[in-house]
């Protein structure tokens, strides 16, 4: 009984030390169930990965006396070998006696990795993601020495009778330092005893400690050295758009090369998109800019779809096409008054337009709205007979290119948004506005512009003691 008892104790006490180091583990420190185990099937992967392969055997049968067998590469210095023993060069010469003696070593035995003659205070094992350090227990006389024991910052993760285990990833915080050099990769770290108290009883120590991972150069890559040429890569940090707007003539085609159109001449444009589906394309808003980076604009499509440059001009309109996948209008050449300089007779202009694609059935935050220029007249008339209906009929001068009118009733207000990941801004090329020629386009006049006083239009003019009444948006 009393021997059962003493193994029962021994247990919970092998248990409670495991968890102690278990509790210590980083997050990137290894833990295994026997660091014993850990330790010697690590030092087994560094001996296979140390041996050279032997070279593989010819698939023939040899004319000529068996060659020397040789190991598949060698392991030479870069910065003390002379690398140009082994250049490529044209043609064949005698093997240099100095390369022989590096190919061919005089005793003729490959390189082998085995344990150390004696057992070692301090081990290191090197591989090439981990650092392994351990060491004998018997070197202190504290059982706490664990506690003050560290591989740079990074504290005893676990523990055997015999030794303490410092197991941990390079990748892992624990200080390690990184030098580079022509022949090798070389991290080194520290393994320090700081015991604590008032007292001491053991002498703190610090060893250094180096991992040196060689570089490997092949023999036909020496000839050769490239040269790096600098310079800067610019990417997109959004996809490239399926959409696109294109000038085009009065015929519907394409115009790719220069062009350049005279002051009031009809202009032509063609958004589309690649994407296919039963949907139609819509134009949100357009706006006209001296440079693709001015701040002077001048909105020709707003509010969602309503072409409000056709209160002014009635060049500018959306056109119906042969399928609602594509979007045409048309607007009249202009150009920017704060742009004219002296001596100018042309000027550079752009056309962004933000694009969508959505549902059929157009929608208050989806249309195509053309203002009425017909209606525009007879609808001052009607406002005297059946000024009660105003508000209905106000929705009704704006037109839907394909659907129900009704939509476009918040084209004199506003008119509710799209989703933003739904939307797309696209720009075309750019075009030229000849000054000393004129398209002889007739404009239809304004009646009233914002903060300028201009000639009325007959019928306003005759209506005037009515509209001083009415909210009207001239």
């Amino acid at each position: 009984m009393g021997l059962l008892h003493v193994g029962l104790s021994l247990l919970l006490c092998c248990s409670a030390y495991s968890q102690t180091f278990r509790g210590m583990a980083s997050q990137d420190g290894l833990f295994v169930e026997d660091p014993e185990l850990e330790w010697e099937r690590m030092v087994a992967t560094i001996a296979e990965d140390t041996i050279p392969a032997p070279a593989p055997r010819a698939q023939f049968k040899s004319l000529v006396p068996e060659a020397k067998k040789l190991p598949e590469y060698m392991i030479v210095s870069k910065s003390k070998d002379p690398i140009e023993l082994f250049k490529p060069e044209k043609g064949a010469r005698p093997l240099p006696n100095l390369a022989k003696k590096i190919l061919l070593p005089a005793d003729g035995t490959a390189l082998t990795v085995g344990k150390p003659a004696g057992p070692k205070l301090v081990e290191i094992l090197c591989h090439v993601d981990r650092m392994y350090v351990r060491i004998k227990r018997e070197v202190f006389k504290s059982r706490d020495a664990y506690k003050y024991l560290t591989l740079g910052t990074c504290a005893v993760n676990q523990g055997s009778e015999d030794h303490y285990y410092l197991l941990y990833l390079l990748r892992t915080d624990c200080g390690y330092k990184k030098e580079s050099n022509a022949d090798f990769l070389l991290i080194s770290n520290k393994l320090r005893y700081m015991p604590k108290g008032p007292v001491l009883r053991e002498m703190p120590f610090e060893i250094p400690l180096k991992c040196k991972y060689p570089r490997l150069f092949y023999s036909y890559k020496v000839g050769f050295y490239p040269k790096l040429v600098g310079g800067t890569v610019y990417k997109s940090l959004q996809p490239k758009s399926s959409f696109t707007l294109t000038a085009q003539d009065a015929s519907g085609n394409e115009i790719t090369g220069p062009v350049t159109y005279f002051l009031g001449q009809q202009m032509y444009f063609e958004a589309k998109t690649a994407q296919s589906g039963d949907k139609r394309m819509y134009v949100n808003k357009c706006y006209m800019t001296g440079s693709q980076g001015s701040n002077q604009l001048y909105t020709v499509i707003d509010n969602q779809g309503c072409m409000i440059d056709g209160k002014l001009n009635k060049q500018s309109k959306f056109l119906t096409g042969d399928s609602k996948m594509t979007q045409k209008f048309t607007v009249g050449a202009f150009v920017f008054k704060h742009l004219l300089t002296s001596g100018s007779t042309t000027q550079q202009l752009y056309m962004q337009c933000e694009l969508s694609q959505r549902q059929i059935t157009p929608t208050p935050s989806s249309k195509a709205c053309n203002y009425d220029q017909a209606t525009k007249n007879t609808k001052l008339v009607n406002l005297l007979h059946f000024a009660a209906c105003y508000n209905h009929l106000n929705a009704f001068r704006w037109k839907e290119l394909y659907g129900d009118d009704s939509v476009c009733a918040c084209c004199d207000s506003s008119c509710p948004l799209q989703p933003r990941a739904s939307r797309n801004m696209v720009t075309s090329h750019s075009w030229k506005v000849d000054l000393n020629k004129d398209g002889s386009v007739e404009f239809e006049p304004r009646m009233k512009s914002f903060g300028t006083d201009t000639t009325k239009d007959a019928d306003m003019a005759e209506h005037s003691d009515f509209m001083n009444y009415w909210d009207h948006d001239y």
